[in-house]
């Protein structure tokens, strides 16, 4: 579903607040990072089974991608991993609403062997659910201290993201749009260009609700150009504002809501028909990562008609966008196999092909992506702004605020809200109420 991950394009991408994101897709440099990882990969090994290279037993992973394991994709990863572990069983399991059920899932102790780690979770509480990893994992990683906690790391980041507008050219052609659109002006007039041609102009997936997290929490920070916005908020009693990063975003998804530039069925979960959408051209854009852009292409759009620019939130023409890890992964405390799921985690993020199939870029700081898509959107010269991990405090106070930071619920409340200072002065209400039983 969101940590995130791009500094400079070769700083590469990072975030909580993004993490909710990656809830689908990948691609990259495959055989490069798995040359740099071969080494890694037989140090948890031997260090875990006193020199034995294979390893054996069963695992269970939770995941988010579903997808991947209808198709295939997570049995193609296995059958590669069983080259150099030819006893090992890991079982799968994917959750349709991620965000949201992994918190169940925790709180009665059904997290499996290998999980992805909810966003906003405070980093105190990693040691109660996670495992330490090895810090030979860490080599050459971006974010690697993203989920640590007392100098020891509980997870390592799946995928490197930045975020913006993924667009079908064919769509745009159709309408009469020359250029993808670098000013929010620019983009109003797309939409109402898309709309006149039949298209929908955006495919916003309210219905499936872990992306409206683009619409705030997701986008918050890069807008605001404070990768430590969450300190700042932690410290404010009233952070939610008509005229901050906050009502920015919002009020540009209530205008496309407003005017008719989102689907008609709002509360339905299309996440999987959206992508057939957008490839079609019968809707013509995302506002999400770069993670989605393979997708669009493996639901039959050609790669050459798919467009990637940075979000056009306001006239300026200097836009800021994100750097941010996707979800970081980690070992249950749970488990009973811990050397088969460190292996694992480790082959999965650095072997396994995951990273380029979901159109991330790479987790190792030498390797490079390249592909059209992030070609373009580095030609449109964005600030990288690089997330830093949620403040402790923040996360605390959304959580007892019952703000769902990850999971997209509060946006929707914020979108549908009779007008936006009412839905902003509510979350501000409930933060101010929280940060006072906490004491903060």
């Amino acid at each position: 579903m969101r940590k995130p991950l791009l500094a400079t394009m070769t700083a590469v991408l990072s975030l909580s607040m993004l993490a909710a994101c990656g809830s689908n897709g990948n691609e990259g440099a495959e055989n490069t990072a798995g040359n740099a990882s071969g080494s890694a990969n037989t140090a948890v090994n031997e260090g875990a089974s006193g020199g034995e290279a294979a390893l054996s037993g069963s695992i269970k992973v939770l995941t988010h991608r579903t997808d991947y394991i209808n198709d295939g994709t997570m049995d193609r990863y296995l059958k590669k991993f069983q080259e150099t572990n030819p006893d090992a069983k890991v079982e799968f399991e994917g959750l349709t609403n991620y965000a949201t059920d992994i918190k169940t899932r925790l709180t009665t102790g059904e997290t499996g062997d290998v999980l992805m780690i909810p966003s906003g979770m405070p980093a105190s509480d990693l040691p109660k659910y996670f495992e330490p990893l090895p810090d030979s994992m860490f080599d050459d990683v971006y974010f690697a201290d993203n989920s640590a906690f007392e100098g020891k790391r509980y997870g390592i980041t799946t995928g490197v993201n930045t975020q913006g507008i993924v667009y079908n050219k064919k769509a745009f052609e159709k309408a009469g749009i020359a250029k993808a659109p670098t000013t929010l002006d620019e983009l109003y007039d797309a939409a109402k260009k898309l709309k006149d041609a039949g298209i929908i102009p955006l495919y916003m997936n309210f219905g499936a609700q872990w992306p409206m997290g683009t619409w705030g929490d997701g986008s918050a920070f890069y807008v605001a150009g404070d990768g430590d916005l969450t300190t700042k908020m932690a410290a404010d009693p009233a952070p939610f504002q008509e005229g901050n990063a906050w009502g920015i975003l919002a009020k540009i998804g209530r205008d496309f809501i407003e005017n008719g530039w989102v689907e008609k069925d709002l509360y339905t979960n299309n996440w999987e028909m959206s992508k057939g959408e957008v490839a079609s051209g019968k809707a013509a854009m995302y506002f999400l990562g770069n993670w989605v852009i393979p997708q669009v292409i493996g639901a039959g759009a050609a790669a050459e008609d798919i467009g990637f620019v940075p979000f056009p939130y306001d006239n300026s023409g200097k836009l800021n966008a994100p750097l941010g890890g996707d979800y970081m992964i980690g070992v249950s405390a749970n488990s009973k196999n811990k050397e088969l799921a460190i292996a694992w985690t480790d082959f999965f993020v650095k072997e396994s092909g995951y990273v380029a199939d979901s159109g991330f870029m790479p987790i190792l700081k030498s390797e490079k992506a390249e592909s059209p898509q992030l070609a373009e959107f580095q030609a449109a010269n964005p600030t990288f702004i690089e997330g830093l991990p949620n403040n402790d405090k923040f996360a605390e106070i959304a959580n007892k605020a019952q703000i769902g930071i990850g999971t997209g619920n509060y946006i929707q409340d914020l979108l549908l809200s009779k007008d936006l200072k009412a839905g902003l002065d509510e979350l501000n209400k409930k933060w101010a109420k929280a940060k006072t039983d906490l004491g903060y």
